[in-house]
């Protein structure tokens, strides 16, 4: 008996810390990045574009994420990552 008594205890406790305390926020759903926590915009490094942070494609190159509007700019970035790369370092951007 005192075995389930220590288990009630202990379940009551998991609950209210889940419900409210440490784990509330996987309860609400509210583990997922939520639209306005990312604002910045991303610029298309092969034609300039601003792209938003959930639209377009993206492709990680050396450790950096870089956004395209379109599948067209994804290829040509593909196909010479370094020129576009180069040439937005040059203009006094960080790639």
């Amino acid at each position: 008996m005192d075995g389930l008594l220590s288990f009630l205890i202990f379940a009551g406790l998991f609950y209210f810390m889940m419900r409210f305390g440490c784990g509330a926020h996987m309860v609400h759903g509210h583990h997922e990045n939520t639209k306005g926590t990312d604002t910045k915009k991303h610029i298309d490094p092969v034609c300039g574009m601003q792209v938003d942070p959930d639209k377009g494609y993206g492709k990680m190159h050396k450790g950096a994420l870089y956004r395209f509007c379109s599948r067209n700019c994804l290829d040509k970035f593909e196909s010479a990552p370094d020129t576009y790369i180069k040439s937005k370092e040059d203009q006094g951007g960080t790639a």
